[in-house]
């Protein structure tokens, strides 16, 4: 066997296989172009399209040494981290690929003769185990190999791998390492997955899976294989478990050192699986983040955020206090960064993201845990229970379970989700395609393509007009060979079309289509069927019939194509400013251009500021004003790599790509239309800027004549508001600064007015307290009425004062309890009066021992409440 380093093993991996006529591919985001899957959750992923047909493969064979997550949806082994010797969220997968090229009998011999001839392991310890299928598999495995017929096992669904409920899967075969008899039974695999530890899977690519569970062969039988990098090291470096490698030790380190726990080994106690989620944790938030995924409450910024948390809690659980994220991430930098450099160019904005999330959520987890402890003491979390530490205090449910686990009690989430679906009020409508054919079968589309080609789009040399031929019709979900104004909506599909199809965040163009035979239609949009392929036009004809094969003209509405495309080069402009004033984290995180305005979604972990916003608005503007060329033209990937192009989010590029250099400070990757000179686009006006999610910010803008009209509205309402104040527009703010310190000044008298009025009250309820303390029901008081009340009668009551005032304003009831600082001395706390009220009321308070104020939506235990108040002032005070 020969010892090596993770770096080592990657690169006699990689290797291995380029010498055999691979092409290494580098590795892939973790954020996949594949809409189906949160993560890239295998080292096949990027491939798919090679391998279901869709995009012809631009090589035969490929390998490449995939980061891979797996922490959400199907793919998830989140809850088994730390606890087994196998499971991580984050991995890297080697694989070899052969898209149509060899097959069963290659993939084999070269595992083979990797495991055997380059790492010399001991074919002693393999495994082997095949489809129960699959015979060709095992007569290559004994015949061809000569593996021993008694190491070969066959085994049902565990050796048929899918990607997900539909596309690429097939059978596959399995090789495992013994561990050896201390971790286990002997038999194979099928005896102890503890023991026989599986180190690759050789997939072989055959079918294609369908939503209606059919498996329609694929164009040519292929081979996807993975061997976990981790797991191969372990046997590599003699390690007993993945958590004694290389990779692993200085990570297992950093946990110990920001907790101050040590590590005893594996499987060792709670602490130890603790230690082993921070190592592991710190791995998949690092890489992440890394490539742009930011903590929020949807998709995979909820399972960044629940893997942060997940570690804080962790390492609470430890006893540390003080942040521990950063040192993690610094940890994960020096660990990995010289096989992953992207590490070390975005360390400072890792941490500064991660840093952000753990102290907005250490708040959360002291109230949370403290609040669930006291419902794990009394049994089993209620869905009512989870909800309000959910939904009041920000404790997500799924650490609620995992807690509850810890202590043995189960969790209501039938109960929880009830009462979700109960307060989400805006429906979730699924997606629904732009009218004509969109419920057409792909397989349509696939056949036009086939026969016909790509569509050959025109509109960046002719612009706005080409003759084309009609090579299909597609409607009511069946193509068709003419079609008239009695026909609907019409998929049309030409040979070339000067129309853009939506993509890459632009709308599709509309216009018109006409023909020598008299028809007349409407494009309404424009869509790619197939992407970046076959573009179909969706059309209503008013007039005359379309026929396959007959001649027509595309006309696209040129003044809104014009529009779209000073909004769409302006959002560069835009991009490159936010870049330039607020840092190189600014990374694009989608976008939508239309005739109308911009919009530019970019991540951002704080709001932007009036002054920033003016200088974003005035760089982007100087650029216009310099009227710069614009240069769009196609160039291989590398190129635009070297020039620093940017790649814009959710884009898929490859070998070729198109570059757009928008004046001398913005050079991106894009294939959308642009202006020619940055003078075209006229004004740029920013009419907004927010958060759409936690580290997401949104800005909105409008260009051209649009910019024009909404700058002329402004200068209106400042002349009618000046109008409104007598004094001219200059003098406005001057103006307005006075009213506002009136304002204030009529606040302060209304406040102190009100204090007077609640002293007032205070001493009537004073003269009827009972040994110092007052328990009464105020009703129409709004909740800051009803504490200056109970502070003003605290004090009233003097050093001995207890009070409880409990109301109701608005639908809601309100508690206020208040005690004096005697009192207080003497244990008498006001959270512990006011919780079990508060709760039912529907709510919760803080933790003071002096003043609370709280309440809930449940009215109608009021007067339950009330009573319930009374005993605790009367057992608080003896």
């Amino acid at each position: 066997m020969v010892p090596m380093t993770a770096d080592e093993l990657r690169r006699a991996f990689l290797d291995y296989f380029a010498a055999r006529g691979h092409t290494v591919v580098p590795s892939a985001s973790l954020i996949p172009h594949d809409s189906g899957v949160l993560f890239t959750i295998a080292g096949m992923l990027p491939f798919v399209s090679y391998f279901n047909g869709t995009e012809p493969a631009p090589y035969p064979r490929a390998t490449s040494s995939q980061k891979c997550v797996r922490a959400g949806g199907k793919h998830n082994d989140l809850d088994d981290i730390g606890r087994t010797n196998r499971h991580m969220s984050f991995f890297e997968m080697l694989g070899n690929f052969s898209f149509g090229d060899y097959f069963k009998a290659d993939a084999i011999r070269f595992a083979w003769e990797f495991y055997i001839d380059v790492l010399e392991l001991d074919p002693e310890r393999l495994w082997v185990t095949v489809h129960e299928s699959d015979d060709e598999a095992e007569t290559i495995w004994r015949d061809s190999i000569g593996f021993p017929a008694a190491r070969i096992q066959r085994l049902g669904e565990d050796n048929f791998w899918r990607m997900g409920d539909t596309g690429p899967c097939g059978p596959s075969s399995e090789i495992f390492w013994d561990l050896g008899p201390e971790f286990g039974p002997d038999g194979g695999p099928a005896a102890s997955a503890d023991r026989f530890v599986e180190i690759w899977n050789l997939v072989f690519m055959q079918y294609d899976a369908q939503p209606d569970g059919s498996l329609v062969p694929l164009p040519a039988p292929s081979v996807d294989t993975g061997a976990g990098l981790e797991r191969n090291l372990a046997v590599l470096q003699g390690a007993r478990t993945i958590w004694d490698i290389d990779i692993f030790q200085p990570l297992i380190a950093a946990a110990e050192a920001v907790t101050g726990a040590t590590y005893g080994g594996f499987p060792g106690t709670e602490d130890d699986v603790s230690l082993r989620i921070l190592a592991e944790h710190a791995r998949t938030m690092t890489f992440l983040v890394a490539d742009g995924v930011v903590p929020s409450n949807e998709t995979r910024g909820y399972v960044l955020r629940r893997i942060i948390r997940r570690a804080v809690r962790h390492a609470y659980r430890l006893g540390a206090r003080q942040l521990v994220t950063p040192t993690l991430v610094d940890a994960t930098v020096a660990t990995m960064g010289a096989a992953y450099p992207d590490l070390v160019v975005r360390h400072d904005l890792v941490r500064t993201i991660v840093r952000r999330e753990e102290e907005r959520f250490l708040a959360t987890l002291q109230r949370g845990e403290d609040m669930l402890a006291e419902i794990l003491a009394a049994g089993d979390v209620s869905g009512e229970r989870a909800f309000f530490l959910h939904d009041t205090l920000g404790f997500p449910v799924d650490l609620t379970r995992e807690i509850a686990a810890e202590a043995g009690r189960d969790l209501d989430i039938e109960g929880f989700n009830a009462q979700m679906s109960e307060q989400r009020t805006r429906a979730r409508e699924a997606h629904k395609a732009a009218g004509g054919a969109a419920s057409a079968p792909v397989e349509l589309y696939r056949e036009l393509l086939d026969e016909h080609g790509d569509t050959d789009f025109t509109g960046r040399q002719e612009y706005t007009t080409e003759d084309a031929t009609i090579l299909g019709l597609i409607a009511g979900g069946e193509r068709i060979g003419r079609a008239d104004a009695t026909s609907g909506p019409v998929d049309v599909i030409t040979d070339r079309t000067p129309f853009y199809a939506e993509s890459g965040g632009q709308v599709g163009d509309s216009g018109r289509m006409t023909s020598e035979s008299g028809l007349v239609a409407r494009v309404r949009d424009t869509q790619y069927a197939i992407p970046a392929r076959l573009t179909v036009h969706r059309v209503e004809i008013t007039d005359g019939a379309l026929a396959e094969g007959e001649t027509v003209t595309l006309a696209i509405d040129a003044e809104r194509r014009d529009a779209i495309r000073r909004n769409h080069t302006a959002t560069h402009l835009l991009h490159a400013a936010l870049r330039t004033v607020l840092g190189d984290h600014v990374k694009q995180a989608g976008s939508h251009v239309d005739d109308q305005r911009l919009r530019f979604d970019f991540s951002h972990h704080q709001a932007v500021d009036a002054g920033d916003l003016v200088t974003i608005e005035a760089l982007a503007n100087r650029a216009v004003i310099a009227d710069s060329p614009v240069r769009h033209y196609e160039t291989t990937k590398a190129h635009a790599e070297s020039i620093g192009a940017i790649a814009f989010f959710g884009d898929k590029y490859g070998d070729i790509v198109r570059v757009l250099e928008a004046g001398p400070s913005s050079t991106e990757l894009c294939g959308g239309t642009h202006v020619h000179a940055l003078g075209f686009i006229g004004p740029i006006k920013i009419v907004s800027e927010g958060s759409i999610g936690s580290n997401l910010r949104r800005i909105e803008a409008v260009t051209g004549e649009a910019a024009l009209a909404r700058i002329g509205d402004e200068e209106q309402q400042l002349r009618d508001l000046a109008g409104m104040l007598n004094v001219a527009p200059a003098d406005l703010s001057g103006r307005i600064e006075k009213l506002l310190a009136q304002v204030k000044s009529m606040g302060d008298e209304l406040t102190a007015a009100r204090r007077r009025e609640a002293a007032g009250a205070a001493l009537e309820l004073a003269a009827a307290a009972e040994n110092g303390t007052v328990v009464a029901r105020r009703d129409g008081l709004a909740p800051d009425d009803l504490r200056q009340l109970g502070i003003a009668l605290r004090d009233a009551l003097g050093s001995q004062g207890v009070v409880m005032l409990i109301g109701v304003n608005d639908g809601k009831a309100g508690v206020v309890a208040a005690v004096a600082a005697d009192r207080v001395a003497a244990g008498v706390s006001a959270a512990d009066l006011a919780a079990p009220v508060a709760r039912l009321l529907g709510g919760g308070t803080a933790k003071n021992a002096e003043l609370v104020v709280g309440g809930g939506p449940n009215i109608a235990a009021i007067d339950e409440a009330l009573e319930v108040a009374r005993r605790q002032v009367a057992d608080a005070v003896g």
